[in-house]
């Protein structure tokens, strides 16, 4: 053993430890905190460097139950348990329902049904015909006194706690009805479970302390210099500890939003700037307004269970709002109100209340026509849900963010105005370009691509004016335009990603140096 190498090594702890006993001394934690003045803490980790080092061995480890008392213990302590403010109120006041008990003690009606169970069964107290509790006159169960006992000498002990091996096997009986392990919040004991490990210092001790009181180190050496000691001068009056200054020092690494969060955000602020509101929704929808509000035909390829996922429990909502599933009921049937021929057919009142993961971020606006303000501005970042082939550009649990302007000279114009917005102030494209699309719900639609340096051209969202029967069906008369970008696609682009799976990536790493990029 290189005795020279270990005691420059050795901190304060373990040297106060190795020059204050000897080699027959059965130490503990509780011992070093007695008499060394350790806390726990340093105790144990003085302990495991000195095992570490090869100069402690462990002998026995001995397990312990302690009791500890909680809040609702002491509550017991000072006012008495359930089970005997029952027996004083019905005692005081004749028979009362349990309701009334609960509530003229303030306790929970659970607690009194508990507590009214346990003393009905020992001949306490019984339930008349009028369904009140009464007193039967019965003596008071000695199980009451000897918790009150055990409540009272916890709240009494310096640390609130009763070790089971100083109890009675009544005592641990009794008190083993009011503990609990975890969740102790509603139980008046706590069980904590420790065990008490015993240790002695090894055949090297004579060594390491010899070499301690050659080299002159007490345990006492200065590790810090304080302000403290600095204003008063102590600092001059010790010897330091040695320092390795060929350790790297310890990384310290600051809290930060995480880059796709804080992109998030950004495009809410941009979008809050030009003076759009905010909607939000639930993420489990309904047919109606994932796709029959949308004028989207109950028989469209996009309602097949490969393309949505469905709920499996419960299967459908107990209703829809009126007026809007009779309005948009007719507009699909023969276009109602609309000055449309609808897509004639009958409506499924059973299919549209199937419940399903939204699937497009266009619910939002959907739920928000029959409340929005003309002329008005609307947007939302929606989570949404598909069943999807997972790649570089599809996810199938991703993000959009939906809007819509609702007034009377909204117009096409517009609309492309937005979209190259989104795709160069907000993903940072700087090659844009528009293609005609289809949608059910919009006339005319609109896609907006933009090229990647790496993936080349690919959709960033679709867009378009709202049908007059989705408009009409939900009382708006108006020009609406519409769209729904892939805000994970922007993030692509702002963030110089390759693959949106990066966006939810596991490495640390690579998330703090996205950071730094964006």
């Amino acid at each position: 053993m290189d005795i020279q190498n270990i005691i420059k090594n050795l901190h304060p702890l373990e040297i106060k430890v190795l020059l204050n006993y000897k080699e027959s001394d059965e130490l503990s934690s509780e011992k070093l905190q007695k008499e060394l003045n350790y806390k726990e803490g340093h105790a144990n980790q003085a302990f495991s460097w000195l095992g570490g080092k090869n100069l402690l061995n462990e002998i026995k480890r001995t397990p312990h139950t302690f009791y500890e008392i909680t809040d609702l213990g002491r509550d017991f302590a000072k006012r008495g348990t359930v089970e005997e403010r029952i027996i004083a109120f019905v005692k005081a006041n004749g028979a009362k329902t349990l309701p009334e008990i609960a509530s003229s003690l303030g306790l929970e009606q659970k607690d009194i049904g508990s507590a009214f169970g346990s003393l009905s069964k020992e001949g306490i107290l019984k339930m008349n015909a009028e369904k009140k509790a009464e007193y039967s006159g019965g003596d008071v169960p000695a199980r009451l006194a000897v918790a009150k006992s055990l409540f009272e000498k916890a709240a009494a002990s310096e640390n609130g706690q009763l070790d089971a091996a100083s109890l009675s096997d009544e005592e641990k009986k009794i008190i083993s009805g009011y503990a609990k392990k975890r969740g102790a919040a509603d139980s008046p004991f706590k069980i904590v479970e420790r065990e008490t490990v015993l240790y002695k210092l090894n055949e090297h001790l004579k060594d390491v302390v010899s070499a301690l009181k050659n080299a002159g180190i007490t345990g006492n050496e200065i590790g810090e210099v304080t302000p403290k000691m600095l204003e008063t001068g102590d600092w001059k009056k010790g010897s330091f500890r040695g320092y390795n200054i060929a350790v790297p020092p310890a990384r310290i690494i600051p809290g930060r939003t995480n880059p796709y969060v804080q992109f998030l955000e950004s495009v809410k602020d941009k979008l809050v700037s030009l003076g759009f509101q905010e909607f939000d929704g639930p993420l489990v929808e309904t047919e109606f307004w994932n796709g029959d509000a949308l004028f989207m035909p109950q028989f469209h390829a996009a309602r097949d269970i490969h393309d949505v996922y469905r709920i499996k429990n419960p299967t459908h909502a107990k209703s829809i709002e009126e007026p809007w599933l009779s309005n948009v009921a007719a507009a699909h049937h023969d276009g109602g109100n609309t000055g449309s021929r609808g897509w004639n057919y009958t409506f499924d009142h059973e299919f549209t209340r199937r419940l399903v993961l939204r699937s497009q971020g266009t619910v939002l606006s959907a739920h928000q026509l029959h409340k929005a303000e003309i002329p008005g501005k609307y947007f939302g970042i929606a989570r949404c849900f598909r069943y999807d082939k997972v790649d570089a550009t599809h996810l199938s649990d991703f993000y959009q963010t939906e809007g819509i302007i609702l007034g009377e000279n909204a117009n096409l114009r517009n609309l492309l105005g937005m979209l190259e917005m989104f795709a160069k102030e907000v993903a940072g494209a700087t090659e844009v370009k528009y293609v005609p699309g289809y949608f059910p719900f919009t006339e005319p639609s609109v896609e907006v691509h933009i090229k990647h340096p790496v993936l080349g051209w690919f959709e960033l969202g679709g867009s378009g004016i709202f049908r007059p029967e989705v408009t009409k069906a939900m009382g708006v008369d108006v020009p609406v335009l519409a769209w729904g970008i892939g805000i994970d696609r922007m993030a692509l682009m702002a963030l110089g990603l390759n693959d949106l799976r990066e966006l939810f990536s596991e490495n640390i790493e690579e998330v703090r140096l996205r950071k730094a990029k964006f």
